[in-house]
């Protein structure tokens, strides 16, 4: 085994043994090995928000979907800090029995996990091969990701708010084509009410599993301008017992389109959350995406949102609700891996401005104006 001179001439005045020193070198090389291949990536999410207006006092729409509150618009007024995302990640190889692995630390307050993610790759040669995820993972559902820069917008819809986040379990990834990919997967449940938290965790005692599935279409590049269209559908289902913790089942269906305009696609999406016998919420989002230049684009979402509760009321005693939002961010990239956006939002619930002499609480509004700027370094 070769030796650098510094090994050599310490080794010569007695200062270390050769031999322990190639054992040393050797496990230092099967660890250079192992990482030969393991990349690290990351992001830092920093921003300013402004709630105009005269939303003082009590909630503010959106208010509750799913008996989850929607954070930025309630308690992201000022300077915040978002999130740190750090990623390391080994992918698979081609080979029939691969292997890697992912770990991603989430801190802040937008994290949904400690750790966001940390799941074994395994691959089995069965078929086209089937991709295992062990571990912790995200949700399978949802047209908006858990981290910021993959999203359109500064803000989340109301359709991620009831959607689960992450999961602990074994996922299953089979890609039958080119154009066609389905997924299932077996979890921890939870006792938890709400959509967002519904089954990303378990009971306190024996566990109930929640059990999953979707399918996603990914039109071919012989399909003209429509090519790399995709849609995808799943469900999730979380049994649970009683009042105290009902079981979920989430919906979801979505889609993402380009046009004959190259710079000008759309998407759509439909969420729908069943809180078994306490009732549910549902979403429809539509998002628009314009590419104006290299650097800068527009992106729009508008959705419908209602939230109905079992007897007509929600979590905060207001019964049935329902609501619109349209938000419009004007993303640039100025500097280098730095992404920033200015977003304006609006947020309206229809119906009355609830009565505060009954609940002895503030009222919620009926609309609510949301200013904010946005910042991300990636790495």
């Amino acid at each position: 085994m070769k030796f650098n001179k510094w090994t050599v001439a310490l080794a010569a005045i007695g200062v270390v043994n050769l031999t322990s020193a190639a054992r040393a070198d050797e496990k230092i090389s099967q660890v250079q090995t192992a990482l030969s291949n393991t990349t690290l990536s990351g992001y830092v999410d920093v921003s300013a928000q402004w709630n105009l207006g005269t939303q003082r006092g009590g909630p503010t729409p959106p208010y509750t979907v799913g008996n989850a509150p929607f954070p930025k618009n309630v308690t992201g007024d000022g300077f915040n800090f978002n999130a740190i995302d750090l990623t390391l990640d080994k992918p698979e190889d081609e080979s029939p029995w691969a292997s890697g692995y992912h770990v991603e630390l989430q801190v802040g307050p937008d994290a949904v996990a400690t750790p966001r993610q940390a799941y074994v790759r395994l691959r089995t040669p069965v078929g086209n091969g089937i991709d295992w995820q062990v571990g912790v993972w995200d949700t399978i559902i949802g047209y908006e990701s858990n981290s910021s820069p993959l999203n359109p917008n500064y803000s989340h819809s109301y359709g991620y708010d009831i959607e689960p986040t992450t999961h602990t379990g074994v996922l299953a990834t089979y890609k039958v084509s080119d154009m066609i990919t389905v997924q299932a997967g077996v979890a921890d449940g939870s006792n938890a009410t709400g959509g967002a938290a519904g089954v990303n965790g378990r009971l306190p005692g024996e566990t109930q599993k929640a059990y999953m599935g979707s399918v996603a279409l990914t039109a071919p590049d012989s399909w003209g301008w429509v090519k790399g269209a995709t849609a995808s559908a799943g469900i999730i289902d979380a049994p649970g017992g009683g009042a105290v913790s009902p079981g979920t089942t989430s919906f979801y269906a979505g889609a993402t389109l380009p046009t004959p305009v190259a710079a000008l696609k759309f998407g759509g999406s439909f969420d729908y959350l069943d809180v078994h016998e306490n009732g549910h919420a549902l979403d429809l989002a539509a998002y628009s995406t314009f590419q104006v230049s290299e650097k800068l684009s527009l992106n729009g979402r508008a959705e419908y949102f209602k939230d109905h509760a079992a007897g007509g009321f929600d979590a905060l005693g207001y019964g049935t609700a329902g609501g619109e939002e349209f938000t419009l961010d004007a993303q640039y990239s100025l500097w280098a891996n730095v992404l920033s956006r200015v977003e304006i939002r609006w947020d309206h619930v229809d119906g009355r401005v609830f009565d505060t002499s009954s609940t002895g609480v503030a009222g919620i509004h009926k609309n609510a104006y949301l200013l904010a700027a946005q910042v991300i370094y990636q790495f």
